[in-house]
């Protein structure tokens, strides 16, 4: 009988952690609040790349995508106007 790890129980653990940032993303209709969630699923991602033992793509993924991306896109939302239709 095979028995899973301790390390790739939280392996599985983190990337099933990964869907509901992921899920929120596309989900919420707040941009913020979708950038927001995008970062953290980023987030989520680099800690599963340090777990398998690449930390230098940990350390990107954490810069970059949590960081830079975010970053410009909460700015870019900043700089535009909020408008929505009515509901029917």
């Amino acid at each position: 009988m095979n028995v899973l790890s301790v390390d790739a129980i939280i392996q599985f653990g983190v990337l099933l952690g990964v869907l509901l940032p992921a899920y929120l993303t596309i989900t919420f209709r707040d941009l913020l609040s979708a950038a927001l969630a995008s970062a953290a699923m980023s987030l989520l991602l680099s800690l599963e790349f340090y777990l398998l033992h690449a930390p230098d793509v940990a350390i990107a993924e954490a810069a970059v995508g949590a960081g830079v991306v975010t970053a410009i896109v909460v700015y870019g939302i900043a700089k535009t106007e909020r408008w929505e239709r009515e509901a029917p």
